[in-house]
């Protein structure tokens, strides 16, 4: 992997910088663009922000020719630590879909903003051990798949509009998964997969069948049973107050995700002091 800073600065070999300057609106994109075509490994740009990386994907996947990689954007959770609030579902969604490709990307471009470079996240393998592959003809048993969905984070709601969402009624399975464009409806013939749609989550209405669906888990963090027990033990190890009156500590102990629970994430960890950084994670 080269580093491509915001400042343009290209490694032409090992030990060699070339530093680029005078690129003014569209330039960056197309020279970025050129650069990934010709390099064989992944490039790293990082933006000063968040509104430059989205502006640099925008341009350097108008420049990209068809036959090389589009470029992935690990987006900025767009709040402030221990805001009391969280980020927004297409947001998570986004990043876990970035964070998943991200082992097997061995050619293309990574846009980070600085901020969001610094930030922990989980190991490689937190993704690729809790993504589950669904396919017509197989067998699914749905009172398991509720409560593995409930583990990876999905939320069960009367009717699914957003990520990270799911119902069942019956024989019907609607859900929404993280990094899908559209939400998916399983239709189950006894305990069989009969059918596979995606459908309009605003009109509730089938659309194209598929052969298969992709469930990564709803949260960048594990919240299983062992996530909670970790959680709070790495809290009391952490922060020296009384943890019976700390309300982010009792609402987790009670299997609750409160608002803005995305900042504590490393603390879910069984091996929290190691958490990754996204350098880490890229080939």
């Amino acid at each position: 992997m080269h580093v491509f800073a915001a400042e343009y600065q290209l490694p032409e070999k090992d030990g060699d910088i070339r530093r680029i300057g005078s690129l003014y609106g569209s330039a960056r994109g197309l020279l970025i663009a050129d650069i990934a075509r010709q390099h064989d490994g992944l490039l790293l740009c990082i933006t000063n922000d968040t509104d430059t990386a989205t502006r640099l994907e925008s341009e350097i996947r108008f420049f990209s020719p068809e036959n090389t990689p589009a470029p992935l954007l690990f987006a900025d959770w767009e709040t402030l630590p221990y805001d009391s609030f969280s980020p927004h579902q297409d947001i998570i969604s986004q990043r876990i879909s970035t964070l998943y490709s991200l082992p097997q990307q061995t050619k293309g471009v990574l846009i980070v903003p600085l901020s969001t470079l610094m930030h922990r996240i989980a190991p490689p393998r937190f993704l690729a051990g809790n993504a589950l592959m669904l396919d017509t003809g197989q067998t699914l048993d749905t009172d398991k798949m509720r409560h593995q969905l409930t583990d990876a984070g999905y939320r069960q709601s009367d009717n699914v509009y957003e990520h990270g969402e799911f119902t069942i009624r019956g024989s019907i399975i609607d859900i929404f998964p993280m990094g899908s464009q559209l939400p998916y409806r399983i239709d189950l013939f006894d305990d069989e997969i009969d059918t596979l749609r995606t459908f309009d989550p605003e009109t509730q209405r089938s659309l194209d069948k598929v052969d298969s669906i992709r469930l990564l888990p709803a949260k960048e963090f594990p919240f299983d049973a062992d996530a909670i027990r970790a959680f709070k033990q790495h809290w009391r190890e952490t922060f020296d107050v009384d943890y019976k009156h700390c309300p982010t500590y009792q609402d987790v102990s009670a299997g609750i995700t409160p608002p803005g629970i995305e900042y504590y994430h490393p603390l879910f960890l069984a091996t929290a002091p190691r958490c990754s950084t996204t350098c880490r994670i890229t080939p």
